[in-house]
């Protein structure tokens, strides 16, 4: 996500759109959770022959397979998609007029300032807020929303769930979740620094492009 003082009055002005969005986003990572249980019904009923359900003992037979198998899985399945296309609406639909808007702002403040404001200025740099830099904000409002909130949820649950199976394997597997955070860190890390060296690049390339098409123009205009 993103944060500042021009960006947070988007949160609220989208609130409604962004909460239903988490909504359809808990929604499937809901169902999401299901889908281990009903491949563990499968592997047990599949080895021993029969499935411990709700206290009970149970037949693995094609009668329980259908009812207790593939009819809930295709409720998750009918939901998981409902599901993420209503996320995918909200969130992204969000970005996008935050993006529109932002633009058009922008846009109706570049007409009001002076030209000695436009000389100070690399024209790359003013040319970047309106593309990369615009692009980047559009998709940290989106996609950064969902992702923080899918992480929190859908971990949240998993671990839960995990820890209600067997507290001593759970401990065991978020070793490696370290590992994986670490390097996530650097990785990261790393990313925001080529990131930055590609918008400084950008602007020194739209202000080469701009010297070009000005010394063009002026040696046309001599030549006439």
């Amino acid at each position: 996500m993103i944060f500042g003082k021009h960006i947070n009055r988007y949160y609220l002005k989208y609130s409604p759109l962004l909460l239903f969005g988490i909504f359809a986003l808990l929604l499937v990572d809901y169902f999401q959770l299901i889908i281990p249980e009903l491949y563990k019904m499968v592997i047990n009923g599949a080895n021993t022959g029969y499935v411990e359900l709700d206290g009970a003992i149970r037949e693995f037979d094609i009668q329980f397979v259908l009812d207790e198998i593939c009819l809930p899985l295709i409720v998750v399945i009918i939901a998981m998609v409902v599901g993420r296309f209503l996320w995918r609406v909200c969130f992204f639909g969000a970005s996008i007029r935050l993006e529109t808007d932002l633009r058009k702002r922008m846009f109706d403040h570049s007409k009001t300032l002076s030209q000695e404001y436009y000389q100070r200025n690399k024209v790359g740099d003013l040319m970047s807020l309106f593309t990369n830099d615009l692009e980047t904000v559009q998709s940290c409002f989106g996609e950064g929303t969902l992702v923080l909130f899918d992480v929190l949820l859908l971990g949240t649950m998993a671990l839960v769930k995990m820890i209600s199976m067997s507290p001593i394997l759970t401990l065991l597997s978020m070793i490696p979740m370290a590992f994986l955070f670490a390097i996530s860190l650097m990785v990261g890390k790393s990313m925001r620094k080529k990131w930055a060296v590609r918008q400084a690049a950008f602007s020194h390339i739209s202000d080469f492009t701009q010297e070009n098409f000005s010394g063009i123009a002026v040696v046309k205009a001599f030549a006439k």
